[in-house]
């Protein structure tokens, strides 16, 4: 078992400040097992309910004379099958001295749980548990990670054979089961083609378009199956940077695979090898290092982009808090050089400073390219990002 204590730390942190926390992400990531770490550590009482299970189904027919009595903390897993219990929770959570603290663990984004964000206004933090870092499974498993995704169980399972194995199961059980369960009922060869279309389309800008004329559907169609990938934490969106008027800037959002082992399961790479000659291995790369700039930074949405000219100057990924602006180029390389390109970005986007994140050997420290341009190993983000 590997211990995410960044995460555990943020939580315990949460469920300080409010009554309710709800820890989002994709099924097995490691939600349960993390609630169960917390508990273990928890001063005083705590309670879990599998939502699923009939069992525990059955001691909450009656809620609130299960849950009122409670103290310490309480547990609901999967809670997006019982949406039923938020006007109980919010009622719970204003009582006096909040007896009670509730970890809520949930397989869907907020705007799909939208009875979460209506029903506990003010007294819910929300907390997305993506898959295992590189921090957290170590810099000498780097390519292990990148190949086989950040689920725990395909990375820790003994073999690629094996790991291959457990994501091709996933993918066919999130498609067929998960899925209905949330309400979303689209024939699953349909839902799988599109998410193989998009898997090609990883780390380039959004053309539903071109998608929607592949697949036979209108626009508006490919639009709603990117929106339920992103909601379930399969895929996401990197928003575009656009302020130069007197520029021609690329305006759409760049799409990614969150997980670059159920990319390259889609894709029908196998080992290392196999990455290395596709012709999506740079792309992959990307997704897989910009990733990692994001759990390092600790960047929220509205402070994430990338900017693009449609003359071909670039930057990959751009992070605005506040006054300032830094910039990640990523090079799937171990001796990166300054480009025309960086050198355009870091002008035009008047950046504090650009960082060229690579591949380098596990024992290589950061080192200055050129003024206000540094090379970093992808391992060695912390040296230089908190």
């Amino acid at each position: 078992m590997i211990r995410r204590e960044r995460h555990l730390q943020s939580i315990l942190r949460g469920l300080e400040q409010f009554p309710v926390l709800a820890l989002l992400g994709p099924r097995q990531v490691g939600k349960t097992t993390l609630a169960r770490q917390l508990a273990a550590e928890w001063p005083g009482p705590h309670h879990h309910f599998d939502l699923e299970d009939p069992d525990d189904l059955a001691r909450l027919s009656d809620p609130s004379f299960a849950l009122r009595p409670l103290t310490g903390l309480v547990v609901l897993d999967e809670i997006q099958t019982q949406p039923q219990l938020f006007p109980l929770l919010r009622v719970l959570a204003d009582r006096p001295e909040t007896p009670a603290r509730f970890l809520l663990l949930g397989s869907a984004a907020p705007a799909l749980l939208r009875n979460t964000s209506e029903s506990l206004a003010g007294r819910v933090v929300f907390h997305e548990l993506g898959g295992l870092s590189l921090e957290e499974a170590s810099p000498a498993a780097m390519d292990d990670l990148w190949l086989r995704g950040g689920f725990p169980r395909a990375f820790l399972a003994p073999d690629i054979a094996a790991s291959r194995t457990w994501r091709e199961a996933f993918i066919r059980t999130y498609l067929e089961r998960d899925l209905p369960q949330l309400g979303i009922n689209l024939p699953a060869l349909t839902l799988r083609r599109f998410w193989t279309m998009l898997g090609h389309y990883h780390a380039q800008t959004w053309n539903g378009s071109e998608l929607a004329r592949a697949l036979g559907v209108t626009d508006k169609t490919v639009s709603r199956y990117l929106d339920i990938l992103e909601g379930t934490f399969m895929a996401w969106r990197l928003r575009p940077w656009h302020a130069n008027l007197g520029k021609r800037e690329v305006k759409a959002p760049k799409v990614y695979l969150s997980d670059t082992g159920l990319l390259h399961s889609l894709l029908g790479i196998t080992d290392h090898n196999n990455l290395l000659s596709h012709p999506k291995c740079g792309a992959s790369w990307e997704g897989f290092a910009l990733g990692e700039v994001i759990r390092h930074t600790q960047a929220q949405r509205d402070e994430c982009y990338f900017w693009a000219l449609h003359s071909g100057a670039e930057l990959d990924f751009l992070w605005v808090r506040g006054a300032q602006r830094l910039g990640f180029e990523v090079k799937l390389t171990r001796s990166p050089k300054v480009t025309a390109s960086m050198r355009t970005a870091q002008q035009a986007l008047a950046l504090d400073h650009l960082y060229v994140v690579c591949h380098a050997h596990e024992q290589a420290a950061p080192w200055p390219l050129a003024q206000g341009i540094t090379a970093v190993p992808l391992h060695a983000l912390a040296s230089v990002v908190t």
